[in-house]
């Protein structure tokens, strides 16, 4: 039975010494890393640099790989100057699962340190795929709620207040799912999620509170598109600018979801005009800085992320907030820079702590920046949006400046998550091409001695 085994594995590593040898075998495999990892929200530079990993364990060098990424379709094309093959994959099912994204980074990397053959790779692979998400639904509409409470909390509101803003995003994104499982378009799922949750905070204002107008702010910001954001600019500046192009159109359209569901719900519904709220919230730096680690570990449950990240998330959250709120309500610099930086600094911090905590940037920077969006901001844009036949000339002015406030921190958010990740690209490209080198020279003298 050792010679059975030891001649099998050996006609196995054979084929991963042979790019072309079952070569039908290998673009569907690989093609499967690239599926997994567009659908759950990894970036296209990451699905490239994984799938570049897998190919070089199966004997696919880089000069032979060729992926074309779009956001719904995956092309892969294996050849050299005596041989071709092609196929296609579509991607339709877009989510996140941070879980997923840092999942398959390290099963790559297993492949290649224990040699894997190409029966084991399938199978890690199908494990990986097929285990179900760390957080239940209940888990995932507490998640919902401490995120949005600590959105209204951040924005000045009282602890009452920032309860039934909990409650009622809860119930918004109770309602998305059922949307979700009932096989509703999502972003029909999203406008019913949006509608649902703001109606109940327009009730929820009825209640004892010194702020009754912040859980309308709130409620409905778990729907905010970050992965789709941070993902589109970080596509377009590495140069893939059609899946950046797709993912900047997928913002668009999950943002006018949301609009249409709060703006149907508060065209029913009288609310009265909050546009003069304070953006300068009186809690001291410990509450902003608590609020922001729950902000960040809610929607780092939503995201799937692993919980032994979801402290340093956590602290990320704070670090980004208080960073923001020291430059900007401290040292009376703009809103804009000052978001920018504290995604920065996160941003910084992160390049290191991957190596700490051996997971991608991306599962730790896009949770942590999340709770520095400008909800106040956006609330006063949709509101005059709402009544722009009864505004001033003076107060339409405020609201388009408001929208453009908005539009550039959400950008600051973007460039500052994403701009350090790419200065230390190159840098973390030229790493791990030595350990892959390394390891692929490890496997070739195994195979020269055995």
């Amino acid at each position: 039975m050792d010679d059975v085994y030891e001649n099998s594995y050996g006609r196995q590593q054979e084929l991963l010494r042979e790019t072309f040898a079952e070569i039908g075998q290998k673009v569907e495999l690989i093609l499967t890393v690239g599926q997994l990892l567009v659908e759950n929200g990894a970036t296209a530079d990451r699905v490239v640099r994984d799938t570049q990993r897998v190919a070089a364990f199966m004997g696919i060098p880089a000069e032979k790989f060729h992926l074309h990424i779009m956001f719904t379709t995956l092309m892969l094309n294996i050849s050299d100057e005596n041989h071709s093959h092609t196929s296609f994959r579509k991607c339709m099912k877009h989510g996140v699962d941070m879980r997923i994204i840092s999942a398959i980074s390290k099963l790559t990397w297993r492949a290649l340190r224990e040699h894997y053959t190409l029966e084991e790779f399938r199978g890690a692979l199908k494990e990986t795929a097929g285990r179900p998400r760390y957080y239940v639904l209940w888990q995932n509409l507490l998640a919902t709620g401490i995120a949005c409470g600590a959105f209204c909390i951040l924005f000045g509101c009282d602890l009452r207040a920032a309860i039934y803003t909990a409650f009622c995003a809860a119930l918004g994104k109770f309602v998305q799912v059922r949307c979700i499982h009932a096989g509703i378009n999502g972003y029909v799922g999203i406008a019913f999620a949006a509608f649902t949750a703001t109606v109940a905070a327009y009730f929820a204002s009825f209640l004892p509170t010194e702020t009754p107008w912040h859980p309308i702010i709130a409620c409905a910001l778990f729907l905010v598109p970050g992965i789709p954001i941070i993902n589109g600019l970080t596509d377009m500046l590495n140069t893939y600018l059609i899946s950046g192009a797709a993912q900047f159109l997928r913002t668009l359209l999950i943002v006018g979801a949301m609009t249409f569901g709060i703006v149907f719900a508060l065209e029913i519904f009288p609310v009265v005009d909050f546009t003069n709220l304070r953006m300068l919230p009186d809690s001291d730096y410990l509450i902003f800085a608590l609020a922001a680690a729950a902000g960040a570990m809610g929607f780092s449950i939503l995201f799937n992320l692993p919980p032994r990240l979801l402290a340093a998330v956590g602290i990320g959250g704070a670090i980004a907030v208080c960073t923001r709120n020291f430059l900007v309500f401290g040292l009376g610099l703009s809103s804009e820079f000052g978001t920018f930086a504290g995604a920065t600094v996160v941003s910084i911090i992160a390049i290191r702590a991957t190596h700490w905590l051996h997971t991608p940037m991306q599962v730790l920077i896009v949770p942590a920046v999340i709770p520095m969006v400008p909800g106040v901001l956006i609330a006063r844009c949709l509101f005059a949006m709402i009544h722009i036949r009864e505004l001033t000339l003076e107060q339409l002015l405020s609201a388009i400046q408001s929208g453009v406030d908005a539009a550039l921190i959400i950008l600051g958010i973007a460039v500052g998550a994403a701009v350090p990740n790419l200065f230390s690209a190159r840098s973390f490209a030229r790493k791990a091409q030595a350990e892959q080198e390394r390891l692929l020279n490890e496997t070739y003298q195994s195979d020269i001695m055995d």
